[in-house]
């Protein structure tokens, strides 16, 4: 994982993004966030598992998916399967040595 400080590549609104293999972060001060870290390295791990890029495709249809259900954009991207992984587990500092392969699928809701 590569941190890197970049207000240009972080969406409005967002902290931080990971797009494998780097992770970027709005603010400097947030590069050493444990648990914004930990988050991103979630995303890592599911972008590794999915060969990167049909994770961002998966990613953006279910976004799509889940707004259409909610109409609402903040509540479709909390309920998107990687989202909800990744907000359940950032403060658990051991969850990618316990996590098992795939284990975003626990997620995914219909």
């Amino acid at each position: 994982m590569i941190v890197v400080t970049s207000k240009y590549l972080v969406p409005k609104g967002y902290t931080a993004i990971a797009l494998f293999p780097f992770v970027f972060v709005r603010d400097a001060a947030l590069a050493s966030h444990p648990v914004l870290l930990n988050h991103e390295r979630i995303h890592l791990r599911q972008q590794a598992e999915l060969l990167v890029l049909p994770f961002y495709m998966w990613y953006i249809i279910e976004y799509g998916i889940r707004y259409l259900k909610y109409k609402d954009q903040k509540t479709a991207y909390r309920n998107i399967s990687f989202e909800r992984e990744a907000y359940a587990n950032e403060k658990n500092m051991g969850y990618l040595r316990s996590r098992y392969f795939w284990k975003f699928f626990n997620y995914l809701k219909i």
